[in-house]
């Protein structure tokens, strides 16, 4: 029997009457968690030890209560934190992270986006395409964070150098909300992605058919009704063309590339770690050790490149995340022994039983909306968590999660990490911005995004 299995076998067994106001006590605990977490920058305090803090007096109150089956785990002389965190997700996040890093050295990712800057001859409404499916795949292929950096660094030098500046803000602020699109694209895209796929069953393959043309579909939606909010135009005269294709012609694609060798090393490693991910449930002994071993395996590969100083990688990895991530699965264990999760997947039982058409849709809102003013991490997991344990759930209810966590990051620049970075670059560049400037600017694209994909999940999902 494994240690999973070992560990499911210790919660049915271990069974105690939870009075309906310890039930109360933790939920408190679990909502002044998510507001201290959407209230981050105030409380000058990172995600890790924000709700480390809180992993540590569930831990207390949970034991002092008699909730937790620590009497199971002594058999194994191991704490019941160590098995309630997935470690399946830490894998992939570190991995995937690493092998990231790595290749960003050869210059690849860098490489491709002056390659498109070229290729757009300096005119703005072609940048604005180009930058925007490169956010999108960046987003998909990298991570949300990342493909904004490059991308919105890129933005910022372009339309210097082209004399267009006024049009920054426009791009930069479309770019952003593109991130959370291209989140959406796979699996492995963001991380409500892997919690709640990993919990729905989902493979990579099939997350992509699926997910594949509403992002499509909003990509296009979002870059036209942006370059028409902000007034970005094809160039028309022949004067105006040829300046701008002058002007691009300068940047130099492999300013950033020190080794051609490890370049196409790279670009290769690049493929095949993609090609790996999406076949990981089907390829032998693979399937079996999972997509953590992959990244894992993939991150290793590219760290020989830098054996004898693999170390400052290691000082790169957001352990922050990590160690958010660790703390956020003990919690979420906590509060399912606490039946808080309980408490909560009735509340989403009493709206799916609203009707299959409204209850979804009511679903996904929810999700968007309460993605938007906290972090879209603890709020998946528990999503996940209890679907999973919900009879009858479906894959629109998987599906509508999905979006609306990711969706949601886009009505406020709090509600994901890549729309504060978005924001970061807009004051670096001393552009006026506000909080609720944000959100006025933000809210007709989110509204849109939203509800195109409330319609493709009844529509076309099953």
């Amino acid at each position: 029997m494994t240690l999973l299995n070992l560990f499911a076998s210790a919660a049915v067994h271990h069974k105690v009457h939870v009075s309906f106001g310890t039930t109360l006590f933790f939920t408190f605990l679990l909502v002044a968690m998510v507001l201290s977490l959407a209230f981050e920058e105030k409380l000058h305090a990172k995600k890790s030890i924000i709700v480390g803090f809180f992993a540590l007096v569930s831990l207390f109150f949970g034991t002092a209560f008699g909730l937790l089956p620590f009497s199971f785990f002594e058999k194994l002389h191991m704490p019941i934190y160590i098995p309630a965190i997935d470690w399946s997700v830490i894998a992939i996040i570190l991995g995937s992270s690493l092998f990231v890093d790595v290749t960003s050295g050869s210059g690849l990712f860098t490489w491709i986006a002056i390659k498109l800057t070229k290729a757009s001859k300096g005119d703005p409404m072609m940048l604005l395409i180009y930058y925007g499916a490169m956010t999108v795949l960046f987003s998909a292929v990298l991570n949300n964070v990342t493909a904004m950096i490059i991308v919105g660094s890129l933005t910022g030098v372009s339309l210097k150098k082209l004399e267009r500046e006024e049009k920054l803000l426009g791009f930069l602020l479309i770019e952003g909300l593109l991130t959370n699109i291209g989140g959406l694209l796979t699996l492995i895209s963001s991380v409500p992605n892997i919690i709640v796929g990993k919990a729905a069953g989902i493979s990579f393959i099939k997350f992509f058919l699926v997910a594949g043309p509403y992002v499509l579909i909003a990509t296009v939606v979002t870059i036209f009704m942006g370059a028409k909010l902000f007034d970005i135009q094809k160039l028309t005269t022949e004067e105006e063309k040829e300046k701008a294709a002058s002007l691009v012609e300068s940047f130099d694609e492999n300013d950033s590339i020190e080794s051609k060798g490890f370049f196409w090393f790279g670009a290769v490693m690049t493929c095949l770690f993609i090609l790996t991910i999406a076949s990981a449930s089907v390829l032998p002994v693979i399937k079996q050790l999972g997509m953590g071993y992959v990244a894992l395996g993939f991150a290793l590969i590219m760290l020989l490149r830098y054996k004898s100083e693999a170390d400052r990688f290691y000082q790169a990895i957001d352990w922050d995340l990590l160690g958010f991530f660790a703390a956020l699965f003990v919690v979420i264990n906590v509060m399912e022994h606490a039946q808080v999760l309980a408490l909560i997947g009735s509340g989403i039982g009493w709206m799916l039983g609203l009707g299959k058409t409204v209850g979804t849709a009511a679903l996904l809102l929810s999700s968007a909306a309460f993605s938007s003013v906290t972090d879209n991490i603890p709020l998946s997991a528990m999503l996940a968590k209890i679907l999973s344990a919900r009879d009858g759930t479906t894959g629109q209810m998987w599906w509508s999660v999905v979006f609306g966590c990711n969706l949601g990051g886009n009505i406020t620049p709090i509600g994901s990490a890549s729309t504060l970075v978005a924001v970061t670059i807009i004051h670096k560049y001393k552009l006026p911005l506000s909080f609720g400037g944000f959100v006025v600017k933000a809210v007709p694209f989110a509204l849109l995004q939203i509800a195109l994909a409330t319609i493709y999940v009844l529509l076309f999902i099953r």
